[in-house]
């Protein structure tokens, strides 16, 4: 059974179980978004994290460090994408509420960091733009 299934079954049984916004909800979409991303199905990932992160700040607030970890998610997917304005504004968001709930030492922090370091304007980037992101796009972290 492949993780697609498992997650939209999960998603069937919480939205009968619970309506359509609520916190378990927004972590299985999530979880679906990932598990599509990671298929090479951008466009179900997309609606997937969109909804999860719609979710997540209506139920927690748009500082909360679960929209951040979506936020993350959603970057990395504009990344495959080569929609980097939009990325670059998600990591930004997503960094600013992890540094200041948890502070810059925190791990999920480095990783957000190193994830938008990638979509830095040209002159901060490192010379070679496109061997630069095809290695990291193979250390991206999801969370």
């Amino acid at each position: 059974m492949n993780p697609n299934h498992c997650y939209r079954r999960a998603l069937s049984i919480f939205e009968r179980t619970y309506g359509a916004e609520h916190y378990e909800i927004a972590v299985n979409l999530n979880n679906l978004g990932a598990a599509a991303a990671a298929r090479g199905r951008t466009g179900e990932a997309e609606q997937s994290y969109q909804r999860a992160l719609q979710v997540k700040e209506k139920l927690l607030g748009p500082e909360h460090p679960d929209v951040a970890i979506t936020l993350n998610n959603l970057a990395t997917l504009r990344i495959s994408q080569q929609r980097f304005t939009e990325a670059g504004t998600m990591y930004e968001r997503a960094l600013a509420i992890f540094k200041q709930v948890f502070g810059p030492a925190d791990p999920r922090f480095v990783a957000f960091e190193k994830n938008y370091r990638c979509v830095l304007p040209e002159p901060e980037r490192p010379s070679s733009r496109r061997s630069q992101a095809l290695a990291r796009r193979r250390s991206w972290r999801t969370v």
